[in-house]
Formats: C-alpha cells, sequence, structure tokens
C-alpha cells in the first residue's frame, strides 16, 4: 500500500512542479526539471546526506517514468488541472504523509537518534517543493505562513511516541500518516497559519 501511494504522491508532486514550471512559462526542459525536482528533490537530498548512495531515482526507473507521464499531463491538461486544485492538493497532502514516514523509516534504518529521524522525515516531505520555489523564484512554501513542515515534525514525534507504546508497526504507519494529512486538510480549511516574523517586530 506504502508503494502504491508513495507512487501517487511522486506522481502529483511532480505535476505541481510542473504546473508551477508553466504558469512560469519555461520551455519543455524547464518544466520537465522542476517536476524532477519537486518530486526527488526531498528524497535525493535525504538520501546523500545518510550514504544512501546510488540515490533512490537511480536505482528504480519507475520514478523517472512517472515524473515524465506527470510531465505530459500537466502540459496537455493544464487549464483541466487547474481546476482539480482541491483533488491535487488531497493527493499532494496525501503523499506529504507517507513521505515524512519514509523519510523516518530510512533514518531508523540507519539506526540514528529519533531527532534526526524526524529531521529526514521532515526533509523528504518538503524540500522538493523548496527547490522548487527557489527555481521558479518564490519565497518557499515552507518559510512562509502555511503551516506545513510544522506538521511533519509532530507526525515524526507521534511516530515516536506510538513506537515506544509498542504498538504494531503497520498501525503505527497507519495512525502517523492519518494524523499529518488530516492536520493539513485542516489546517487549509480553516485557514490556520502561522505567525509572520513581523509580528513581532516593535513599531
Amino acid at each position: 500500500m506504502v508503494e502504491y501511494i508513495d507512487s501517487i504522491g511522486t506522481l502529483v508532486f511532480a505535476i505541481s512542479g510542473a504546473l508551477t514550471a508553466i504558469y512560469k512559462k519555461l520551455d519543455l526542459f524547464g518544466v520537465f526539471c522542476i517536476a524532477f525536482v519537486t518530486a526527488l528533490g526531498g528524497g535525493t537530498l535525504r538520501d546523500i546526506l545518510i550514504g544512501n548512495t546510488p540515490v533512490g531515482w537511480m536505482l528504480d526507473l519507475k520514478y523517472i517514468i512517472i515524473i515524465f507521464i506527470g510531465t505530459v499531463l500537466s502540459i496537455l491538461f493544464n487549464i483541466y488541472l487547474e481546476k482539480l486544485r482541491i483533488s491535487l492538493f488531497l493527493f499532494d497532502t496525501i503523499g506529504f504523509g507517507v513521505f515524512t514516514l519514509i523519510g523516518i523509516e530510512k533514518g531508523i534504518e540507519k539506526e540514528l537518534h529519533p531527532i534526526i529521524c524526524i529531521a529526514l522525515g521532515t526533509l523528504t516531505a518538503t524540500f522538493g517543493g523548496v527547490i522548487r520555489d527557489i527555481l521558479c523564484n518564490e519565497i518557499p512554501v515552507l518559510f512562509r505562513k502555511e503551516i506545513y513542515a510544522t506538521l511533519s515534525i509532530l507526525g515524526g514525534v507521534l511516530f515516536f511516541v506510538l513506537l515506544s507504546c509498542k504498538l504494531d508497526m503497520d498501525l503505527i504507519y497507519l495512525l502517523s500518516s492519518l494524523f499529518i494529512i488530516a492536520a493539513r486538510i485542516l489546517c487549509f480549511k480553516m485557514n490556520w497559519s502561522l505567525p509572520t516574523g513581523s509580528a513581532f517586530v516593535k513599531k
């Protein structure tokens, strides 16, 4: 199940990156590159940091195929995909939750400290978007008001709390990912956000 959701998350992240590149009027190669870094940037950086080389997508060409499909769909149907932004947000959120846990799992495999594992999970889920925004000359969503990386961190904390309770691993993965997904949807619906730095500046 996680493998299928991982593939869906990769596809949606790729579409998200490709649509951003299209709106920035990049050429076809640029659109593919932005789709690629959005979908795989976080995981690639994670693998390099923990010494997992060659990185994951170099060992499994399905990721390249998925990103290519996402790029083509974005180019051909970008007008229709724009109308499906809510649906894309949902899939993006599912991928966000799953990618967080995949990053944590990679850290556990390397027997790293829980705090480092949570950092790896957050990096996996968010840094593809950071790279995308930087390349497209935007302030990354991660550094703006939207509650984004914070949810990944909280989900990671919940993961290790449940792990200490010695629950079944499948249940731990399910509850942790559902928490991240539900929390992000709730924040989106309620328009909750973190205060900006300017809120603490004395006038």
